[in-house]
């Protein structure tokens, strides 16, 4: 997609720390933002007073997404599983239903989503997956399962998506566009640490790509030991 076509976006999950991130880098692009979240996180998103628009209510809830994607060229959806009422799946459903046709729809989940089954884990990583799952479930906090849903759905779709799988985040000022791989277990995603500005700058970034319509890059930091590796192996 040409940068000229994308005017508008929304970005669902705006009052997180990787939806306020987006918001930064939209902003920076020109785009006209739109930003969705939850009524009483609407004054985390304060810093961008006057230079976006607040949609206010749950993003799982198909009449406020309607509302906040009219018009808008893109939308940047962060799947959250937040509780035990499919809201990560409900999320991307209803972006799904409501997003304009053509338009570039962006989702960010973890590297334990997999597209293909082709992606290669360690044992200490699945292991974590599953302790996280299980103590999740009793507490009703979190439904990873929902974002596999969520997923599942999403890859389903004929829609421009794009599905993009973060590794671990950490806080810091920008390295640059992260690099990327279809699948983990692939030699240069060895470092699975992204500066968390940069995921939402991959993120951004991808409104444009025409390369990841419908892939799911799992994606590292451009400076960490495999990145680099890899692409001094590249120059060679």
């Amino acid at each position: 997609m040409d940068t000229d076509r994308v005017k508008k976006v929304c970005i669902i999950g705006a009052s997180g720390k990787l939806g306020q991130y987006m918001v930064g880098h939209a902003l920076e692009r020109g785009y006209e933002v739109v930003g969705v979240c939850r009524e009483r996180s609407v004054p985390k998103l304060a810093a961008f007073d006057g230079r976006m628009t607040v949609v206010p209510g749950d993003t799982n809830d198909p009449e406020v997404i309607r509302r906040a994607v009219a018009g808008c060229d893109g939308v940047l959806t962060v799947l959250v599983p937040w509780g035990v009422r499919q809201y990560a799946s409900g999320t991307a459903q209803a972006v799904l239903d409501h997003a304009r046709p053509g338009a570039r729809l962006v989702f960010s989940c973890g590297w334990h989503i997999t597209r293909d089954g082709k992606d290669k884990y360690s044992r200490l990583f699945t292991l974590g997956v599953r302790i996280a799952t299980v103590l999740a479930k009793l507490v009703r906090a979190v439904e990873l399962d929902d974002q596999v849903e969520a997923c599942r759905r999403v890859f389903a779709s004929d829609t421009r998506w794009t599905v993009v799988r973060g590794s671990s985040l950490e806080e810091g000022e920008s390295q640059g566009l992260p690099v990327w791989s279809r699948h983990v277990g692939d030699p240069v995603l060895a470092g699975n640490l992204t500066r968390r500005v940069d995921f939402a700058l991959f993120m951004v970034e991808a409104l444009t790509d025409d390369t990841l319509v419908q892939e799911a890059p799992a994606i590292v930091g451009c400076r960490t030991p495999s990145a680099l590796a890899h692409a001094e192996g590249s120059r060679s």
